[in-house]
């Protein structure tokens, strides 16, 4: 028996300023929190250029961005204001700044639902979002973690 995923292509996602996708997570009190944490996950971990010098945590005042042993950068939600000033601090705009908010809802991917498709899938009106099994030979698929994937031309650093 396969697993479902949440999968969201960050192609169909990208510049979709009105995401009002409700969201199944217990403790949510607004529409499109837990989709917002998803697509923080996912751009740290896909489109993030990992800077030799990451300015964005260097221009964060309250160290709520640290660089992780993979090279991948994680904001820590507790210390985070929300001053956006790392959005600004980016030189190449990877870090959206609708993406730093200061209120942060996880997704917990609706695992204890019991219908199939959780509210996000069936609100995302340019369908970036779907909770479906993945094939790891879909091109640009990259595996997160095992309830989470995400459709998006990944950045690779040029070898010089």
């Amino acid at each position: 028996m396969s697993k479902k995923s949440m999968v969201l292509d960050l192609t169909k996602c990208e510049g979709c300023e009105a995401c009002t996708v409700d969201c199944g997570y217990f403790y949510s009190d607004e529409k499109d929190q837990g989709i917002q944490t998803l697509k923080e996950r996912a751009t740290f971990m896909v489109v993030c250029r990992r800077c030799e010098h990451a300015s964005c945590v260097v221009s964060c005042p309250y160290d709520a961005l640290e660089r992780q042993h993979d090279g991948t950068i994680k904001r820590f939600n507790l210390r985070c204001v929300s001053c956006k000033l790392c959005t600004q601090g980016c030189p190449f705009g990877t870090i959206y700044p609708e993406m730093v908010g200061f209120y942060q809802t996880p997704c917990d991917y609706c695992l204890e639902r019991t219908t199939d498709e959780p509210p996000c899938v069936s609100g995302c009106v340019k369908n970036a979002i779907e909770y479906r099994e993945v094939k790891t030979e879909e091109p640009d698929l990259h595996i997160i973690d095992e309830h989470f994937a995400v459709i998006a031309p990944k950045w690779e650093k040029e070898q010089v």
